[in-house]
């Protein structure tokens, strides 16, 4: 800064800025002691010199001897007491000053010299100073959080020594004294690291440390821990739902480079795009062991090769495509047995039959007929989900009469199992797969009950039916329909008790 006409120059030429709000605070209050305004003061940064180099005792020198410089031909305001600040105001002002500008220094010291000249409206957003005092400070807190959240620790082999965990990242402003604070509760007594291209800071488990840059960059860190890492996450990514730009507004682009899983992201992004997404999975995952049991041969299939869970059939192919094999829930031995279709796109999330929208209107024709869910059987005929992309949504897809067959035979050791004495078949594919044949419609078995290896067969519509009936008339008479084959199937269940 520059020399004032009352104030003697600073040895050794213009000197540096302040390093630090400290150095600046002390050099602000000499220059408000001196009278000197914002627009004399030089804050610019130069070789050499010393921001409190002024001769002790010199006129305008605070009681630590600094003696801040103006510009000589600069006119210079009486001297002035002490500067009294609000709490909040230093508090601003300090996060502030962390903020990359300039200016910085200049512009804070504005900010004061305004405040401590009456204008208390500088620290109003509605004044321009106010304005970008408040926005400096916005910015620096905002900087602060994304350190917290995207700062990501490499763990050391334990023969390197300290710091155990070393962590490498890029802020906007000087904000990584404050960071440091909040890693000291975090990590405990841990020795730990944060490398950035300006400075570093290291924490040995009782003391922090300061220190210059200590790093090139990220090449730099190795965690041997980190291939596990990145192998769960390529586990748990699951195209099928993938939203590039819904993850890019949650992390912002500047931090995936610094992450473990930012290097393979954009492939699997890329892999989503162009067709992965269609099988809802990734083939690491979805691609799970088990025998292929061709239909046609399985009479000569041995017994130990038979799948003896659900969740390891392979009789078919619908299983690479869904979340999880879905099968019946309900009460063990119920007289009455539900079959539907296959789950649904909630269904199929949940593992559970009829949680979605279909499962709703169906407990709303449980009370129109007076049944308690919890004392039916509810089944599907195809347990896997069969569905296609349309856009980010999975639409249901009807499933063919192999897939129906190939299901069949989980739907026999549920029948062997629950020993119903009656079924109600709820649409076309439930109906084929309880007659075991594939020309038969719905439309001839409408409630009409048969008997079928011992047991009522009642057909009624499917719920999904019911919600797709864009006419409310046919909607009606689709939903009573339902109602009265409920109804029917409690009838035949008397009948039966009574026979």
């Amino acid at each position: 800064m520059k020399p004032a006409a009352d104030v003697p120059a600073a040895t050794g030429g213009q000197p540096p800025a302040p390093d630090g709000f400290a150095e600046w605070r002390m050099a602000a209050r000499a220059l408000l002691k001196a009278g000197v305004p914002p627009e004399a003061a030089d804050w610019g940064r130069a070789d050499g010199g010393d921001l409190f180099s002024g001769a002790p005792g010199a006129a305008g020198a605070d009681d630590h001897g600094a003696a801040p410089s103006s510009s000589p031909s600069s006119p210079t305001a009486p001297p002035g007491p002490a500067a009294r600040i609000p709490r909040a105001l230093m508090d601003m002002l300090q996060s502030a000053a962390c903020f990359r500008a300039p200016d910085r220094w200049a512009f804070l010291y504005r900010v004061l010299w305004r405040w401590t000249h009456g204008e208390h409206d500088v620290q109003s957003p509605a004044d321009p100073d106010g304005a970008r005092l408040h926005g400096m400070v916005k910015a620096v807190r905002r900087e602060e959080h994304d350190m917290h959240a995207y700062i990501r620790f490499r763990e050391r082999p334990p023969e390197a020594g300290d710091p155990r965990f070393v962590a490498w990242f890029e802020p906007r402003h000087d904000v990584l004294p404050q960071v440091a604070e909040h890693f000291i509760a975090r990590m405990g007594k841990r020795s730990w690291m944060i490398a950035t291209p300006e400075a570093s800071v290291l924490w040995d488990g009782a003391t922090l440390h300061h220190a210059g840059p200590l790093m090139a960059g990220p090449a730099a860190l190795e965690d041997q821990g980190e291939a596990l890492w990145l192998t769960y996450y390529r586990s748990i990514f699951n195209p099928a739902r993938v939203n590039a730009q819904l993850m890019q507004s949650h992390i912002p682009s500047r931090f995936w480079k610094n992450l473990p899983e930012g290097a393979i992201v954009p492939s699997l992004v890329s892999q989503a795009e162009l067709g992965a997404r269609k099988i809802g999975q990734v083939a690491t995952v979805g691609r799970r062991g088990g025998a292929t049991i061709p239909i046609s041969a399985e009479a000569a299939q041995p017994e130990r090769e038979q799948p003896s869970r659900l969740d390891e059939c392979r009789r078919c192919e619908l299983w690479q495509y869904a979340t999880q094999a879905v099968g019946g829930e309900g009460e063990a031995h119920s007289p009455i047995m539900i079959v539907g279709e296959q789950p649904g796109d909630q269904e199929d999330l949940a593992g559970k039959p009829f949680v979605g929208p279909a499962g709703q209107l169906l407990d709303r024709v449980f009370a129109q007929a007076g049944v308690d869910r919890k004392t039916i059987y509810l089944t599907n005929a195809v347990k896997h989900f069969k569905w296609e992309p349309r856009g980010k949504r999975r639409l249901h897809k009807t499933p063919v009469q192999r897939e129906i067959e190939a299901c069949h035979y989980w739907l026999e050791k549920e029948l062997a199992e629950v020993r119903p004495k009656v079924i109600v078949a709820m649409g076309a594919t439930a109906l084929k797969s309880i007659m075991r044949k594939g020309t038969v419609t719905l439309k001839d078995f409408l409630g009409k009950p048969v008997r079928v290896d011992g047991c009522w067969v009642i057909t009624i519509y499917h719920p999904s039916y019911v919600l797709r009936v864009p006419d409310e008339a046919a909607k009606h008479e689709a939903f009573s329909v339902m109602v009265e084959g409920m109804k029917l199937a409690h009838g035949l269940l008397a009948q039966s008790e009574a026979d």
